[in-house]
């Protein structure tokens, strides 16, 4: 009986788990599922160990190997170099970051793909791409809602997703509040020591993705314009 309720019991913590590592947003779930794996066999190495079925060698290596993936993401922060090898392969080009109160979107200079994260709200933590018709305009009901800035982002993105379509107008576009240089410098992907002829070169080449006579977004143009008035001084 006692191993019985033992079993019982650890069904139903993986079952939580597992509901848990759904609810994640997808970028999240292969990781949860990779913890819940590891999990899964420490135990089984424990308790294969304390009935003597299996040698105690396995399951310290078994923890080990627990512990070695548990440990990774800090040896990346402790050795920059561990950092470089793990984002090889990763695009080289630069890239302008525009964020507001609820989306941080990214913009790849070299392809002009636009990408976009959620920073709170329902789909916290959910990448643009991973979300379906109909959760982004979900999304998009809840930006109108709490932050025109971020439905005037959002609205771009869609845009740009689903091309032709007018439903996703957010209103008239604006540069959106204060902007400091921080802002400005990510917004047209340039670093701090960015020189003039810099600044002119990265809007004028970011104004031929994203101008509206182009296929752009009003919204994204004012935020170059804004960016780029800011530095120039």
């Amino acid at each position: 009986m006692p191993r019985l309720i033992l079993l019982l019991a650890i069904i139903a913590v993986v079952y939580l788990l597992v509901r848990r590592a759904r609810a994640l947003p997808p970028q999240q779930r292969r990781g949860a599922y990779l913890k819940l794996a590891l999990g899964a066999a420490l135990v089984a190495a424990l308790g294969l160990t304390l009935t003597g079925r299996m040698h105690w060698v396995g399951a310290a290596l078994t923890g080990l190997l627990v512990a070695a993936r548990q440990l990774l993401p800090v040896l990346v922060r402790l050795f920059p170099m561990l950092s470089s090898l793990r984002s090889q392969g990763a695009t080289g080009g630069r890239g302008s970051t525009v964020e507001s109160d609820i989306l941080r979107m990214h913009l790849d200079h070299d392809s002009g793909d636009l990408q976009g994260e959620v920073l709170r709200g329902e789909f916290k933590g959910w990448r643009l791409a991973d979300m379906d018709r109909a959760q982004l305009e979900s999304l998009l009901a809840y930006c109108r809602r709490e932050d025109s800035d971020s439905a005037q982002l959002l609205s771009s993105y869609l845009q740009r997703r689903f091309p032709g379509e007018d439903n996703f107008d957010s209103g008239p576009a604006h540069g959106g509040g204060a902007m400091s240089r921080r802002e400005a410098l990510a917004v047209l992907g340039l670093e701090e020591d960015a020189t003039e002829e810099d600044i002119v070169a990265a809007h004028r080449s970011l104004m031929q993705k994203l101008h509206p006579d182009r296929g752009g977004n009003d919204y994204l143009a004012a935020k170059l314009n804004q960016a780029k008035d800011l530095l120039l001084g």
